[in-house]
């Protein structure tokens, strides 16, 4: 499997989540075998305020597994702009996050929220696939935001036509949160929906 032009070893990733991948979780996940780990969370709201905090959870240190940056925000020019905010740091790819269902996250339109709005997701793809120079983009994402909005395979498409270079499908709706089980019917729809 390829990010782009990253070679994946076989084996599992480390999924990010905010307050737990940090730089030394990923490092001992990467020391066990993962084949690629991602940052917790990073408002690109908050790096284009120019908040201190927010540069800290990029840093990686020494990790020998490829590393993405994720990224959450509900605007595609804030996205693009932090995109290139952060182009200096040491990473290999850049993660959007659309499926977090925290409140305080889709409560201003970004993270699990945008499973409500495909056309704003893919625009912001696409935002973060022009400012990201020669990294590639991914997206982590879930099936929808509720059993009566279930929209994986629409906001896949429009990522794979932004450019994507991988998708993560978290097989519940935002409504689900983490409960119960996955739905493998529909992330086996939006594996047979795009070429990614």
């Amino acid at each position: 499997m390829k990010i782009g032009n990253i070679s994946l070893a076989p084996g599992a990733a480390l999924a990010p989540m905010a307050g737990f991948t940090d730089a030394a979780q990923r490092r001992l996940a990467a020391n066990f075998g993962a084949n690629f780990t991602i940052s917790e969370m990073v408002s690109a709201k908050a790096l284009t305020l120019g908040d201190k905090k927010s540069p800290k959870l990029i840093w990686n240190g020494e990790n020998c597994a490829p590393y993405g940056v994720q990224l959450f925000g509900a605007e595609p020019e804030t996205m693009a702009e932090a995109a290139k905010l952060i182009a200096h740091h040491s990473f290999d790819f850049y993660d959007i996050n659309m499926g977090c269902p925290a409140p305080k996250i889709v409560g201003s339109g970004a993270g699990s929220a945008l499973m409500k709005n495909p056309v704003l997701a893919g625009t912001i793809a696409k935002a973060v696939v022009d400012a990201s120079g020669n990294r590639p983009v991914t997206v982590k994402m879930r099936i929808g935001w509720d059993s009566s909005q279930i929209t994986a395979v629409e906001l896949a498409k429009r990522c794979e036509d932004a450019g994507v270079a991988l998708l993560t499908v978290h097989g519940r709706t935002r409504e689900e949160m983490y409960r119960p089980g996955i739905h493998t019917d529909i992330i086996a729809e939006v594996k047979a929906a795009v070429n990614i």
